[in-house]
């Protein structure tokens, strides 16, 4: 016994729904946004502190390329951070815009976003306790982020006097 002629359409008008369906799961996967931004990140191998931030960094949208580097205070000289506005690691992004040390990633986005004439980018001298990626238990130093600007110039961008400030400024 033979099928008919249209047998094999009517079997595909079953068959194939019933594969679309079995293939599609029914969940819906959120689509990989794009980041924020993406910031050449240049480091010391051994540095845990820099590699938290960079987490803390990618958890808010920003991609990152590490490049450890052997000479850090070359990389800050051809940046023009001042010594006293240096810390353990410096990002920068494709437009040149300088992020020094464990900037909260709040911070970050205004700045790219409204960048002020002359500047360079944004600091957090030295290694506060408890800012991203120093986190020290309860422990918390109040800081402030510095605006770095052409000829050696800063000014305060923002002051962080809490944990709790640093997540939501």
């Amino acid at each position: 016994m033979q099928p008919s002629p249209g047998y094999p359409r009517y079997l595909a008008l079953i068959v194939f729904p019933l594969l679309l369906a079995a293939c599609s799961g029914g969940e819906d996967y959120p689509a990989k946004t794009a980041s924020i931004a993406t910031l050449d990140v240049y480091q010391s191998r051994t540095c845990d502190s820099c590699q938290q931030w960079l987490r803390d960094m990618a958890d808010d949208g920003y991609g990152h390329q590490p490049y450890p580097s052997a000479d850090l205070n070359r990389v800050k000289n051809d940046y023009g951070i001042a010594s006293g506005y240096q810390s353990c690691h410096t990002a920068v992004t494709s437009e040149g815009c300088v992020f020094e040390g464990h900037i909260p990633a709040r911070v970050v986005q205004p700045l790219l976003e409204n960048p002020p004439e002359a500047a360079i980018g944004l600091s957090v001298p030295g290694m506060p306790a408890g800012s991203p990626g120093m986190a020290m238990g309860d422990r918390f130093m109040p800081n402030q982020v510095w605006l770095l600007k052409q000829d050696s110039l800063a000014e305060v961008f923002a002051s962080v006097i809490s944990r709790d400030q640093q997540q939501g400024i």
